[in-house]
């Protein structure tokens, strides 16, 4: 007979798992622009990591509402630790010499995680900077007017940490120095602002579920 084996995980610990989660998978992934549409002659592009990004703010302003800065600080540092230790072993790992039978997919590998170390380098200075901007303006708020308008700090704290975010990752990210000056701006408005502009509206509408996380996790506290 067969038994199934549930483990138990803390409601905390799997809020850090998934932190963790959406952050490495920004990074081994966020390379990738999509198209969304065009405003005139305008194309609006988004980076995949879109629909990660916002969960990762989210969690922040859960875990700062009821673990308070100091948890939320200790967090983000840990987040950014396992983005630098990704970031070394992606040089690891491209700089070894391949295996006679690996050797024909070598560039293809090399291509896609050397791709990958710039998007987190890039990530990694720019989540650094929003992540303790979000938390700063959210306990700012906190502070002046007590426990109530938690929708507010978490949008105001949300949209102005996503706007850094967004301006300083783009720009490290997908600057190419082989391209004319016009044209890097150009392409990087079309993502910088469809992108903040999304980051934006799914920070409102997640709004109920920081709500819902606050109340949950309130529970085993």
């Amino acid at each position: 007979m067969i038994q199934l084996v549930m483990f138990k995980i803390e409601k905390l610990d799997l809020l850090v798992s998934l932190y963790i989660f959406c952050i490495l998978l920004s990074e081994l992934m966020g390379g990738k622009t999509f198209f969304i549409t065009n405003i005139g002659s305008f194309p609006l592009n988004a980076s995949v990591a879109i629909f990660l990004l916002p969960i990762v703010f989210t969690i922040n302003d859960i875990v700062i509402e009821v673990y308070g800065k100091d948890k939320a600080r200790s967090i983000v540092r840990s987040g950014l630790l396992m983005v630098f230790l990704m970031i070394l072993f992606s040089f690891l790992a491209i700089s070894l010499p391949p295996s006679t039978r690996f050797s024909q997919r070598e560039a293809f590998y090399d291509n896609i995680f050397g791709t990958s170390i710039r998007i987190a380098f890039a990530s990694l200075t720019a989540f650094t900077i929003a992540e303790f901007t979000d938390i700063f303006i959210f306990s700012k708020i906190r502070q002046k007017f007590g426990k109530s308008r938690l929708w507010l700090r978490n949008n105001a704290s949300n949209i102005l940490s996503q706007l850094f975010d967004t301006v300083i990752f783009m720009i490290l990210a997908f600057y190419a120095f082989d391209r004319p000056f016009a044209n890097n701006v150009a392409f990087l408005s079309s993502l910088i602002l469809p992108y903040w502009l999304l980051k934006s509206f799914m920070s409102v509408i997640e709004t109920p579920f920081v709500y819902l996380g606050v109340r949950w996790l309130r529970k085993d506290k």
